[in-house]
């Protein structure tokens, strides 16, 4: 490699990773948003888990969906069904996206049902 052709290639590096930089920090955004939207769906999860088992045990329904909204993430909407003896707990949330590049993508929804017989008295 001759003398002049070292000189004209230096800050290609610079030039690679300027170019590259802004893909890579997308890409980690993108990944830490389905971080959060599997995050979400756990919390969905559990959410509808704990207010089933509540209502199950005897508890109130305001105090089985408090329970419920405890766990669940910040936008859920819970609802609750009885029956045949059994209770049927549905949580709903949406997930909003990072913004910026990923404006152009739809929020993302969650959901998580769970059911629970209900206890007799003894």
């Amino acid at each position: 490699m001759t003398k002049a052709r070292a000189r004209g290639e230096r800050g290609a590096v610079t030039a690679e990773l300027a170019m590259g930089l802004p893909l890579l920090l997308a890409i980690t955004v993108g990944l830490a948003w389905l971080l959060g939207v599997g995050t979400a769906q756990v919390r969905a999860v559990d959410a509808a888990r704990e207010s089933a088992r509540a209502i199950a045990r005897g508890d109130t329904e305001a105090d089985a969906v408090a329970v419920g909204r405890a766990v669940a993430p910040a936008s859920a909407r819970i609802s609750v069904a009885r029956e045949a003896g059994r209770v049927v707990v549905r949580v709903r949330a949406t997930v909003s996206g990072p913004g910026g590049l990923f404006d152009a993508f739809p929020d993302a929804e969650v959901s998580a049902e769970a059911v629970a017989l209900v206890e007799e008295d003894s």
